[in-house]
């Protein structure tokens, strides 16, 4: 892993995090498209880190609020405010995904990192986000999520196990279909990743131990974070105002490519 590596698979997860096109798929496709070799899971997970980072530092007041608000919770025996109740609700919506990513582990790092695979769900989930672009009523925002909608975003935010499909892509795609506006779809999206991010990195971290940690390594994580911070800004600045279809044209389009690169050999 070069420096120039890790910098490119820096910006691509923190770019791919949080827009709804798939970080796991590009941090696969990079190496494969630019021939250099694939880091592997370990180094993707220290790129997640990166972006966990980002989250935590953009959301900093939010996240200390809610967290204030848990043990308070705790403390009272019953949540009666809506932090103590959103702090709940995240803990909810991040159970899912972390059983099922502890559960596909080793599935993870064989079959599901194929090329046409991702360039299937990469399609399909495209395809899905703009239905629910298009039909969602849009009447909902941030302070009116419930119980229900943590259970089905948490849920869904399981299957992103798969790369193509896109941890913040099925979040907001799921919210949509729960008719929250975009802007709150993807602010839930992104308050929701920092538990199960967080915990995922540290659970690869295992895996360096036997490796080797270099400058490279924190260069990835340090650009990740950069990149990912000014993403989560942008995206919520371009939502107040622009809907979800360029998102899923891409996906279409890089499917594509994906498709005819393989099945003319050039890759």
């Amino acid at each position: 892993m070069t420096i120039w590596h890790a910098i490119i698979l820096g910006i691509v997860q923190g770019l791919s995090e949080f827009l709804p096109i798939s970080s796991s798929a590009h941090l696969i496709l990079t190496p494969w498209l630019l021939k250099f070799p694939d880091p592997g899971l370990a180094f993707d997970a220290a790129l997640h880190f990166g972006t966990a980072l980002a989250v935590i530092i953009f959301f900093w007041h939010d996240l200390w609020r809610i967290v204030k608000a848990w043990f308070a919770s705790l403390a009272k025996r019953k949540a009666t405010t809506f932090d103590e109740r959103f702090a709940w609700y995240m803990l909810i919506g991040s159970i899912p995904g972390g059983l099922l990513g502890a559960l596909l582990e080793k599935k993870a790092e064989a079959a599901f990192r194929a090329p046409l695979l991702i360039a299937a769900t990469l399609a399909v989930m495209g395809v899905v986000l703009y239905v629910a672009d298009r039909l969602s009523k849009k009447t909902k925002d941030i302070n009116h999520i419930g119980v229900w909608d943590a259970v089905l975003v948490g849920t869904a935010q399981a299957i992103a196990i798969i790369p193509g499909v896109s941890r913040s892509g099925i979040t907001m795609t799921t919210s949509l279909f729960r008719n929250f506006k975009r802007e709150d779809a993807a602010r839930f999206s992104f308050l929701l990743s920092a538990p199960i991010t967080v915990g995922a990195a540290l659970y690869e971290a295992r895996k360096l131990v036997h490796g080797t940690v270099d400058a490279a390594f924190f260069i990835g994580i340090g650009v990740s974070a950069i990149v990912g911070y000014l993403s989560i800004k942008y995206l919520l600045k371009y939502l107040r105002k622009s809907s979800f279809a360029v998102f899923a044209v891409y996906r279409l389009l890089l499917a594509g490519t994906i498709v005819a690169l393989v099945v003319t050999g050039l890759r």
